[in-house]
């Protein structure tokens, strides 16, 4: 989706104007790719915009720089601070979505990257439906992709790594090539992990089913968290059991989560139905209750937001 600029960017500590943040093409992470990010989203709320789980996006972020061995000069607490400075500065009262990125800059060429200056910038800008507002409403047409997803002795899986999706990016092109909305990804056994970056459900007899993340090679999702909570609020079962991709083609209801999709129904896999091609009710209800938390209308989850 198109990028639509705004006044400012936070860059190691300092607000500056967006068409000012910039880095040299010799950069280390532009060759290498290691590097860290996260995407987070802010809504409209009555009491006015507000981050959805800013503190765990911005702590699964140091853990992805922990894994990388990157040294971040800054605390979680300065890059929550700087977020919502970012999201007030540029008056996104509409709500946004939020790209932290640590990367690894100018003065160092070669495969090791400790002796790299690090570089943190925060960005913000409006931002729509990931997989468009078709999507959201009656569903999308996915793919199980030819690539694979990461060994998680060939790339650390636990970690939003730069470098990292462009397994990611080959499995996205390659469906929507081909007439899909997204892929799914199998993990190096052949069974279910991710897509290229969302975490999946399946409903099958009244109960919730995603792969297990670590077992998988997914990465552990902050949606994903938040629907398990959401979905045994509204009194669903919710089990992390190994999926193989006719799990998918036999369940009642499938959909998918992320901070960039959000809660997204699964309409069919590989030209298949998922239960009658319409999102199911418990689809939508999750959903429906995933909206109104993340602006501010369910009381319950108040603690996810973070007030600008």
């Amino acid at each position: 989706m198109p990028i639509s600029p705004t006044k400012k960017i936070w860059m190691d500590g300092s607000l500056i104007n967006w068409e000012d943040a910039t880095t040299h093409v010799l950069s280390h992470t532009l060759h290498y790719g290691t590097g860290a990010f996260e995407g987070i989203r802010a809504y409209k709320t009555p009491s006015g915009v507000a981050v959805f789980r800013l503190r765990e996006h911005m702590e699964r972020l140091l853990r992805s720089c922990k894994i990388l061995m990157i040294d971040v000069p800054f605390s979680v607490d300065q890059l929550c601070e700087a977020t919502t400075d970012v999201v007030r500065v540029n008056e996104l009262d509409d709500g946004c979505y939020i790209r932290p990125l640590v990367y690894l800059g100018y003065g160092e060429m070669g495969i090791f990257p400790l002796n790299s200056p690090v570089n943190v910038v925060i960005a913000a800008w409006p931002w729509g439906a990931y997989l468009g507002d078709e999507g959201l409403e009656n569903g999308v047409r996915m793919k199980i992709s030819s690539w694979s997803r990461h060994h998680p002795n060939s790339m650390p899986t636990a970690s939003k790594t730069v470098g990292g999706y462009v397994n990611s990016s080959l499995a996205k092109v390659e469906a929507v090539k081909a007439g899909y909305d997204e892929a799914i990804m199998l993990g190096p056994d052949g069974h279910i992990s991710e897509c290229t970056g969302e975490n999946l459900f399946i409903v099958r007899d009244g109960k919730l089913v995603s792969p297990p993340p670590s077992e998988a090679g997914a990465l552990r999702g902050i949606t994903q968290s938040s629907i398990v909570k959401i979905a045994n609020d509204l009194g669903y079962e919710v089990g992390f059991e190994t999926m193989r991709r006719d799990d998918l083609y036999l369940a009642d209801e499938a959909f998918l989560t992320g901070t960039a999709a959000e809660v997204v129904p699964i309409g069919s896999v590989d030209d298949r139905l998922v239960g009658d091609g319409k999102p199911g009710p418990i689809t939508k209800e999750i959903q429906t209750t995933y909206f109104q938390a993340v602006r501010g209308a369910r009381p319950q989850y108040e603690s996810w937001l973070t007030k600008v």
